[in-house]
C-alpha cells in the first residue's frame, strides 16, 4: 500500500475549495433521466451527454474529481481522444464507482444490502492501470417501521469497510458513501439519530478493517426531514387556573431560511460526534435535494463552523450540478452551449459555498 500516495490524492480531492462530480449513474438510471426528456436511451446519447459533461470549459477550476461508471471510464469524445485524457488534462482526478448496486437483504423486508465485493481485488487493479486514483462504494439505508435494523447497518458498514480496505491496498483512495435516504415521513431528529447510529457502526469497521483514515473521503447524507414528512404543528401552552393545556394553532409549513439553519446546525454536530479529525474531507451527496437547496446548506455549514471544522467540508453532488443542464440540453447538439454553461454555474455555485460566499443572487446572473 502506498501510504503516501493515498494520502496526497486525498487532500488533493477536497483542496482548494473545490469538490467532487458524481457521473457514476448505471446505464438503467441515466437512460431513465434521458426517457422523462424524450433524448433517445443509446450507447451515443449517453456517451455524448458524458462528452458535454468532461469538456465543460473552466470545470476544472470548481471540481477536483469526477466519479465515473464502467462504461463511462472507457469511452472517448467524438474525435478519438479517451474521456480520461479530457480529464487530467483539466486538472480533475478520475474515480470510478465500483460496487454493483443494492439488492434486497434476505429475511430484512424492506431492507437493502449492497454487493460487488466478489472480484473487486482484480477490478481496482484494473481501473488503477486505466488511470483512476479513487473510487466510490454506496450503501442505502432506508427509515420505516423499525428500520434500519441493527443487522442491515452492520451489514453495510462491514461492506464499506472491506471495500475501503482493498481501495488503499490498490493504490486508489476510497469514497466512502454510507447514505440514510431522505424517503419517508420521518423528521429530522429521527434522521439524526439514524445517521448518527449509522456513522459510528461505519468507522467501526473501518477501524477493524485497518483502513488509513488520512487515505479516504466520507460521502454521507445531510440530516434532513423525510420528502413527506408532515408540516410541524405550532402548539402553545395555555394556563387555566392551575391547569395547563397544549392547544395545537396550526399545521406550520417550513420556512426555508429556517430549514436551512436547522441543517446546517445538526448536521455539523452529527459529524462532530461520529467522524474522526483524521478524515481530510466530507463531500455530501446532493440525495434528491434541489440544486440550490444543497448549495445554500452547504454553504451555511462553512459559513458559520469551516474554523472549527477538522475536515474539509466539500461536495460529491450528481443531479444537483447536472440536472439543469440535462433540461437545456435534451440532445440537442445546438443546445450543448448552453448546457455547459448550466453545469458550469452550478458548480460555481458550489464551490463558493465552500468559501462560504454563496448568495441566492448568485442564482438570477
Amino acid at each position: 500500500m502506498n501510504t503516501q500516495l493515498l494520502i496526497d490524492t486525498a487532500r488533493k480531492l477536497v483542496a482548494d475549495n473545490k469538490g467532487l462530480l458524481a457521473m457514476d449513474e448505471s446505464n438503467p438510471t441515466c437512460d431513465k433521466r434521458f426517457a422523462k426528456l424524450n433524448i433517445p436511451q443509446t450507447l451515443e446519447a449517453r456517451r455524448a451527454y458524458r462528452e458535454l459533461i468532461v469538456t465543460t470549459p473552466g470545470l476544472g477550476e470548481c471540481i477536483s474529481g469526477a466519479i465515473l461508471y464502467d462504461e463511462t471510464i472507457r469511452q472517448q469524445k467524438k474525435d478519438g481522444t479517451p474521456f480520461l485524457k479530457v480529464l487530467t488534462d483539466a486538472g480533475i482526478i478520475p474515480g470510478i464507482k465500483v460496487d454493483a448496486g443494492a439488492k434486497d437483504l434476505a429475511a430484512h423486508p424492506g431492507e437493502k444490502i449492497t454487493e460487488g465485493l466478489d472480484g473487486l481485488r482484480d477490478r481496482l487493479a484494473e481501473y488503477f492501470q486505466m488511470g483512476a486514483r479513487f473510487a466510490k462504494w454506496r450503501a442505502v439505508l432506508t427509515i420505516g417501521d423499525d428500520i434500519p435494523s441493527r443487522s442491515c447497518i452492520e451489514a453495510n458498514a462491514h461492506a464499506l469497510a472491506r471495500y475501503a480496505a482493498l481501495c488503499q491496498e490498490a493504490g486508489m483512495v476510497p469514497i466512502v458513501e454510507p447514505e440514510v435516504l431522505m424517503d419517508g415521513d420521518h423528521t429530522l431528529e429521527v434522521c439524526r439519530k439514524v445517521t448518527e447510529e449509522v456513522l459510528r457502526n461505519v468507522f467501526i469497521q473501518l477501524n477493524c478493517q485497518r483502513v488509513m483514515l488520512e487515505g479516504m473521503i466520507l460521502k454521507p447524507n445531510m440530516v434532513l426531514p423525510g420528502l413527506t414528512c408532515p408540516p410541524r404543528q405550532e402548539v402553545k401552552e395555555v394556563g387555566i387556573g392551575e391547569q395547563q393545556y397544549q392547544v395545537r394553532l396550526t399545521d406550520r409549513q417550513p420556512d426555508e431560511e429556517q430549514d436551512i439553519d436547522e441543517v446546517a446546525d445538526i448536521t455539523v454536530k452529527t459529524l462532530w460526534r461520529t467522524v474522526p479529525a483524521a478524515v481530510p474531507g466530507i463531500a455530501f451527496l446532493s440525495g434528491g435535494q434541489s440544486a440550490e437547496l444543497a448549495s445554500a446548506r452547504l454553504n451555511l455549514m462553512n459559513l458559520r463552523f469551516k474554523s472549527q471544522l477538522p475536515w474539509a467540508v466539500s461536495f460529491s453532488f450528481a443531479r444537483a450540478i447536472q440536472q439543469p443542464a440535462l433540461e437545456i440540453w435534451r440532445g440537442l447538439e445546438a443546445n450543448v452551449k448552453a448546457a455547459q454553461q448550466a453545469l458550469l454555474h452550478r458548480a460555481r455555485c458550489n464551490r463558493a459555498a465552500r468559501r462560504g460566499e454563496y448568495t441566492a443572487a448568485m442564482e438570477k446572473k
